[in-house]
């Protein structure tokens, strides 16, 4: 059986940060947004930035690859151990084309052919649930408890933070955190050739993340 692996964009291939502007005084307090995007990313951008970024054309086709060369890892890892492969996001709306139209342009411009994108609203939790998701790789904390709480998904924490401020919820709840996309292919791709073997593939990615914890903290 294929395994079926959803990852997100903004933070984990995309890099957004270079956009936003740090908040000042109670900007990001003050927005009263609800959408479930802003309210993560206003905690570095006032509604300011979002007017201007909103009003540029296809702007999410002009972000840069955190990991140049990853999307196309991703890619030739995805055909060669026949992974299912979706892209999440809950990027807003700017002008120009449609969000999933510009995700889906972008992630083939930087090597991910024939893209599955879904753009969302809601919790990522269920959404693995719903798709039957083995694993759901994501950089917001809030999003892998979600997962780790409404599915069965194993889910993988893109931390590039510092070590020892990963969040402690994500740590209680077992969701294994690494510091670059690639080193979460490496794993998923060593816990992938497991299937089969005595350990299986739950296991196999338990140990390996658990290294990669070790690696984080040393």
């Amino acid at each position: 059986m294929s395994l079926r692996v959803a990852f997100d964009l903004d933070g984990v291939f995309a890099d957004l940060g270079a956009h936003l502007d740090e908040p000042t005084g109670d900007a990001a307090s003050a927005s009263g947004s609800s959408h479930p995007y802003e309210t993560t990313h206003l905690k570095r951008a006032g509604r300011d930035v979002w007017d201007r970024l909103a009003a540029t054309s296809n702007f999410w086709e002009s972000l840069r690859e955190i990991e140049p060369g990853s999307l196309r890892q991703l890619a030739e890892l995805a055909r060669e151990r026949r992974w299912e492969v979706i892209f999440l996001t809950s990027r807003p709306s700017t002008e120009g084309d449609t969000v999933q139209i510009q995700s889906q342009r972008w992630l083939e411009r930087h090597g991910y052919p024939l893209p599955s994108l879904f753009v969302t609203r809601g919790s990522r939790g269920r959404i693995a649930a719903a798709l039957s998701l083995d694993v759901v790789v994501d950089d917001n904390p809030e999003n892998c408890l979600d997962v780790a709480m409404e599915s069965k998904a194993r889910a993988i924490l893109v931390w590039r933070g510092q070590a020892e401020v990963v969040p402690e919820n994500a740590t209680r709840l077992g969701i294994g955190a690494v510091s670059t996309v690639v080193e979460c292919l490496g794993l998923l791709d060593e816990a992938d050739r497991s299937r089969g073997h005595e350990r299986g593939f739950v296991k196999s990615l338990r140990r390996a993340l658990g290294r990669a914890a070790g690696k984080m903290s040393s």
